[in-house]
């Protein structure tokens, strides 16, 4: 039968504990085996990943590995700052526990501008690396010299080692966090992107290539749930001579504890967004009327559907027994929603959150649970969440679950499922059900990836000029070429590094110092160049063929204004349209402070942090005494599009602009709902000076368009009104824009007219 429901009972589970341990680990008293593997294993290996499932310990067993080395630092890199808090009171047990002399502290961007700057100053950088060379430097408190754990997120971990932080500390920064750390742990790492994942492995590698892992250095990784490019790049470092080790915590002892109930799931494919919420709000009713003693939640991808449910819940009289937590949660809310007997929540609690309660239940803290999954990663992940009973005295009380997939599922034979098969059969079901693939552009790893990490490289080899150790630059890009892939050779993105430094350091200047300051600029030679290219192409000619020198024209930016202006703005254009290159996540705006006093999106505080996107699309709000707030959601979400005025024809655009990587000039962005556009005075303060992105053809590329976004790629509508013509595109920002060309075949070009090649 068409997208019939399906029912099945998951066995329960069990872990392996271990008995008698090893000395080293006695101050634990009882742990589970594959802790015990991990500290074991990294004896001798130099990477470890712990695949035991979620909620047995693993940020547990990774502390353990500071014991090899205990009077080092170490970092941990949590990938929430909500996760940062939690992870911190665990490290600082731990550290208690063991004896060690460490000083945990917590970092984040919000507590370090928290942090006293009367004796290291105001800069973020500054404190970060003073903190590092000596913790009591910024925290007189904790004694002189001892080691530190930093407990980051993989933010303020990318920005340190990429050498992105102000000028006056990157270099600092960058050189404490790749030399001063004996042990590294990410937790969570199946999180990251394939973009995100660059910096990761471009850390491994460089433990390798410059002795890090000779001399005693341990990386963990943690993840239930790991990714089959990221187990396919790891295998590249081992075959280099990286030792990995591999703990998938499914190993038994004499002593097997009970970690999950049996679950009884039923799956559903998931119907048209209000049926379905009506559907999940009746199912919700009825488990709390019937048994409002047991606890549960629901689980989905989009917040606007939860608050939608929300809504539904509040008519129903229920408002008292739910709270919501979601990425815009503040942290007490967080903690009064999880003591509710009904938890609606998004995404942000598959990461650390375990759903406690006060008084602890005996039983499982989550007796039932409804959820979506979008990819077999999300349902494992989510599935883990309910029945946990590791650690209590009633471990036999069944569990319940609802899952709702893409209906193209049942399409693609889920309904031949053994229901009778337990786990294993589900889990060898979903892995032949192609629209549960969960996306993984490694397209990205083949081509922009190398120009990523062409920044650290190019610094780090300007500081190791005229020293043995700078012959670990080619081998170091090189080992990257066998991890992700990519075939040019390390000149080519020196070269294209050195322009783009050019172009930063230009487009900072004010004209008066660009014409004194111009030929000692680095890169600003290999940018001048690339202007000439793309703006004078004869002369650019005459330079190649050594008629021209270079030198001439440096004269000419020395004399003249408005060719130094011209440069000027082509460097601002250039250095707009690869900023996306090197940001951690990718984001339109910074995120907005709103207030919430009617409770439409918060449950129990009247202010909050939100996605600027999601206040656009799906809330209605006004500007009242200074800040946004909210006054309901919106009926239907609004469209969100972008206006632009091209100072050209309808032809130039299309032979000079489309299909191209670049940087839009005062580009504005709209809202509007069926077609009308919806006056909104906070659009104005979002307009940005450059929008980075691709404009591509919509009714060419239509079929594209539809595939990328099942990839995740975000796209806008964007008008575009010509000297000549206006007509209406299809927008790519950021980032995206080189994923979308890459994926989806079409010839891009570079903003020097370069064509484009994934390799």
């Amino acid at each position: 039968m068409a997208n019939e429901k399906l029912l099945i009972t998951l066995e329960p589970k069990s872990i392996a504990a271990c008995a008698p341990l090893p000395e080293q680990l006695s101050f634990m008293g009882r742990a589970l085996q594959h802790q015990v593997d991990v500290f074991e294993r990294s004896r001798n290996h130099d990477i470890i990943l712990d695949l035991a499932p979620t909620g047995t310990g693993k940020t547990r067993a990774g502390l353990t590995v500071l014991l090899y080395e205990p009077n080092k630092s170490a970092v941990y890199i949590a990938p929430t700052n909500a996760l940062i808090t939690q992870q911190t009171k665990a490290a600082e047990k731990f550290i208690c526990e063991a004896g060690l002399p460490h000083v945990v502290k917590s970092v984040s961007a919000q507590e370090i501008k928290n942090w006293s700057s009367d004796r290291v100053g105001k800069r973020s950088g500054e404190k970060i690396y003073n903190l590092l060379r000596n913790p009591a430097t910024v925290f007189p408190e904790v004694g002189a010299n001892r080691p530190i754990l930093l407990v980051t997120n993989p933010d303020i971990f990318y920005y340190a080692t990429f050498f992105a932080y102000n000028k006056h500390d990157k270099s600092n920064i960058a050189s404490e966090f790749y030399s001063k750390f004996s042990t590294i742990i990410f937790d969570e790492f199946h999180l990251y992107n394939a973009k995100q994942l660059v910096s990761l492995f471009f850390y491994l590698a460089l433990s390798f290539i410059f002795g890090f892992f000779q001399h005693g250095r341990r990386v963990v990784l943690l993840t239930a749930t790991p990714d089959k490019a990221c187990e396919s790049a790891l295998k590249a470092l081992e075959k280099q001579g990286v030792k990995i080790a591999r703990i998938d915590g499914e190993s038994t002892t004499a002593n097997q504890l009970p970690s999950q109930t049996a679950v009884n799931l039923e799956i559903r494919p998931q119907l048209d967004k209000q049926e379905w919420l009506l559907e999940i709000a009746n199912e919700v009713e009825k488990r709390f009327r019937e048994q409002p003693n047991r606890n549960g939640a629901v689980i989905l991808d989009s917040k606007y559907n939860i608050d939608r449910l929300a809504t539904l819940l509040k008519t129903r009289g229920l408002q008292k027994y739910y709270g919501r937590i979601t990425g815009s949660t503040p942290f007490q809310d967080r903690l009064s929603a999880a003591q509710k007997p009904i938890i609606l929540a998004t995404s942000t609690v598959d990461v650390g959150f375990n759903f406690e309660k006060t008084p602890e239940p005996s039983r499982q803290n989550l007796d039932w649970l409804i959820f979506s999954a979008k990819d077999r990663f999300s349902f494992w992940q989510r599935i883990g969440r309910v029945g946990r009973v590791l650690g209590k005295t009633e471990t036999d009380i069944c569990s319940e679950a609802i899952v709702y997939l893409p209906p193209k599922a049942w399409e693609q034979g889920i309904t031949s499922l053994n229901c009778s098969g337990g786990r294993k059969e589900l889990q060898q079901k979903l892995e032949t059900i192609a629209c549960l693939d969960r996306p993984f552009l490694e397209i990205y790893w083949r081509s922009e990836a190398f120009l990523e990490i062409a920044r650290p490289l190019l610094e780090l080899e300007e500081s190791l000029e005229g020293l043995p150790n700078i012959n670990f630059i080619p081998k170091l890009y090189q080992a990257m070429q066998l991890i992700l892939g990519g075939r040019r050779d390390w000149n080519y993105y020196r070269y294209r590094m050195k322009a783009l430094k050019g172009a930063e350091e230009i487009s900072n200047l004010r004209i008066e110092d660009i014409q004194k300051e111009l030929q000692y600029i680095k890169g600003s030679r290999a940018f001048i160049k690339l202007f000439l290219k793309v703006k004078y192409p004869e002369h650019f000619e005459d330079l190649q063929a050594g008629i021209t020198p270079i030198e001439s024209w440096e004269e000419e930016f020395k004399k003249y204004e408005d060719v130094s202006t011209e440069l000027k703005e082509f460097a601002q254009l250039w250095r707009a349209s690869y900023a996306p290159l090197f940001q951690f996540r990718e984001t339109l705006f910074e995120n907005l402070k709103i207030r919430d006093p009617h409770g439409f999106l918060l449950d129990e505080s009247e202010e909050t942090i939100v996605d600027t996107i999601y206040l656009l699309r799906y809330c209605e709000f006004a500007e009242s005494n200074g800040a946004n707030e909210i006054v309901n959601l919106a009926e239907q979400p609004y469209d969100l599009s972008f206006a632009w005025r091209y100072f050209g024809t309808i032809e130039e655009l299309k032979n000079k602009d489309l299909n191209k990587l670049t940087a839009l000039a005062n580009c504005r962005i709209q809202r509007s709902l069926k077609g009308a556009i919806k006056p909104t005075p906070l659009l104005t303060k979002l307009e940005k000076q450059f929008l980075p992105g691709v404009i591509i053809s919509t009714e060419v590329n239509q079929g594209i368009i539809i595939q990328l976004s099942k990839q995740g790629l975000k796209s806008y509508p964007i008008s575009v009104s010509c000297n000549d013509f206006e007509k209406t595109y299809t927008f790519f920002p950021g980032l995206s824009g080189i994923l979308a060309i890459a994926m989806s075949g079409i010839k891009l070009k570079l903003p020097d007219d370069e064509d484009f090649y994934i390799i």
